[in-house]
């Protein structure tokens, strides 16, 4: 079964921690986790998010998907379309990354499987987070014919 990972790459703050974006997030990602298991994965770099996957023990190397505004557009249909092929393909590992605030440097763009935008605009980084913790579960909802993205 695969797992899904919320990766940040942000310095920890202890404010970012409990504040409402965080929670709401948290709690996109614990409905998600009733589809699959996901959890959200802090770093304090992009080195340390590409050590981190380095260090992953499985038998294929975790499918990698940044977040960049240069990435491509897709629909809620067609990100859900994109998961559950990685989940039906036997993917262990699926990482979506937001990325450092200076960018992803071209050797993470390299391990990615996909580059992935919200659209041109640069959203605070707590809010990337919430709309990619909801786009988790919106998918996650798609595949499984739940009715929760029927209402738009």
């Amino acid at each position: 079964m695969v797992k899904l990972y919320l990766a940040a790459i942000a310095p920890t703050h202890s404010r970012a921690k409990s504040s409402p974006t965080a929670a709401l997030a948290a709690d996109y990602l614990a409905r998600a986790a009733h589809y699959l298991s996901c959890q959200s994965q802090p770093h304090r770099s992009e080195a340390a998010l590409l050590d981190w996957l380095d260090r992953q023990s499985a038998r294929s190397a975790p499918v990698l998907i940044l977040l960049d505004s240069r990435g491509k557009q897709l629909s809620s249909e067609d990100f859900a379309a994109h998961l559950g092929r990685l989940r039906d393909s036997g993917a262990q590992s699926v990482v979506l990354a937001i990325g450092p605030h200076d960018g992803w440097s071209a050797a993470a763009r390299a391990r990615a499987a996909l580059t992935l935008s919200f659209g041109a605009i640069t959203l605070p980084h707590e809010l990337a987070r919430v709309v990619l913790a909801e786009q988790i579960y919106r998918a996650l909802t798609i595949l499984a014919g739940h009715p929760y993205h029927s209402g738009h």
